[in-house]
């Protein structure tokens, strides 16, 4: 890991339709909580910019709220600064963050967020589903009009789209209940529906995951046929990649097989994935340093297994978390071989707008 050519595969342009990255390496969604009243301010324009300088081929802002009455209804008071993605005042915020990661030469996503608070979606009535469908797509419209090279619909982590697709959630009898393809529908919907308003080369990511925040072992699909019939509805609505949010990247999804769920999803799809996960990091996972405070330091560990991966194209794009709130600058070092100085994830960097 000290010399360029053996991480040469990060560092190739990607390009998808009219999105051109200079490398594979994503800044992944984070929650900072540092927008008050939904508006992103100066330092929040400066942390994203300050990524693209250094190297982040494209950033996945944190979660945005869409404009519905209960997108984060009956959740903890913090979450009154996680930004909107709705309202003059946010929209003139995203718009300074856009333009200093655009100066900066880099790209960004807006991710479109509905925590799905009201629990189980089997109470929302048809009105309130279409509704719902009409927010994402502005939320989309917005996300367009302030200079956003993408979007990403957060599709997992048991938030609202990802009740839909859960059998646990969503025990609907209607056309939004059903099989696994049938569960679909609404996020199909969404897709459409935000489709409709940025047009056909607006690029558009799902974020899914199998595990939900307070149910770690969740399964949506248990082999790769019900995998499948899970994603086929979803490509034909209009996603153009996939986001497989997964806890350790180097794990492999279904037995018999070392691909992990990035790697199945493009198998099956042929369409371009992201894979995400503990990547540059020992110790605690993500969820296990929230629930037992255990830090994970900045060793760069597996990276040859990762880059192998991607070398034999299981995936397209890394998307690389804890590792970028500690250090602005990993990707530079991680391109120029100087593993023994990156900065260690701690307690701080999430607290901090480094």
């Amino acid at each position: 890991m000290n010399n360029f050519q053996s991480v040469e595969a990060l560092f190739k342009p990607f390009e998808m339709g009219n999105l051109k990255l200079s490398n594979r390496i994503l800044m992944a969604p984070m929650t900072r909580n540092a927008s008050p009243n939904g508006v992103p301010g100066e330092d929040v324009a400066a942390y994203y910019r300050r990524r693209a300088e250094n190297g982040v081929g494209l950033i996945v802002t944190e979660g945005t709220f869409i404009n519905h009455p209960d997108v984060a209804s009956e959740v903890p008071a913090w979450q009154e600064d996680v930004p909107h993605l709705y309202g003059e005042e946010a929209l003139n915020g995203w718009s300074k963050v856009v333009d200093g990661v655009h100066e900066a030469g880099g790209k960004i996503f807006s991710q479109l967020w509905h925590m799905g608070a009201r629990g189980h979606v089997n109470d929302y009535s048809k009105q309130e589903i279409l509704e719902l469908i009409e927010a994402f797509a502005q939320a989309a419209a917005n996300a367009k009009k302030v200079g956003f090279d993408g979007i990403e619909l957060l599709g997992g982590h048991g938030f609202l789209i990802d009740q839909f697709f859960w059998e646990k959630t969503n025990t609907r009898t209607d056309e939004y209940g059903g099989d696994i393809a049938k569960r679909t529908r609404f996020a199909s919907e969404v897709i459409k529906a935000c489709r409709r308003v940025v047009g056909p080369d607006f690029p558009i990511s799902l974020r899914i995951s199998q595990w939900k925040y307070d149910f770690y072992t969740a399964k949506l699909v248990e082999t790769p046929e019900e995998l499948k019939r899970f994603l086929t509805p979803l490509v034909d609505a209009g996603v153009d990649i996939f986001h497989a949010s997964i806890r350790r990247f180097w794990e492999p999804e279904f037995e018999g097989s070392e691909l992990n769920l990035s790697g199945w999803i493009k198998k099956l799809t042929g369409k371009p994935t992201i894979t995400v996960g503990s990547v540059s990091l020992d110790g605690a996972d993500f969820l296990d340093y929230f629930a037992t405070g255990e830090e994970a330091n900045g060793k760069a560990n597996k990276m040859s297994d990762l880059i192998e991966r991607l070398e034999n194209e299981e995936f397209d794009l890394i998307a690389v978390g804890r590792a970028l709130l500690a250090d602005p600058n990993w990707v530079n070092k991680i391109r120029e071989g100087r593993t023994e100085e990156l900065i260690p994830f701690t307690r701080k960097a999430i607290e901090t707008l480094y």
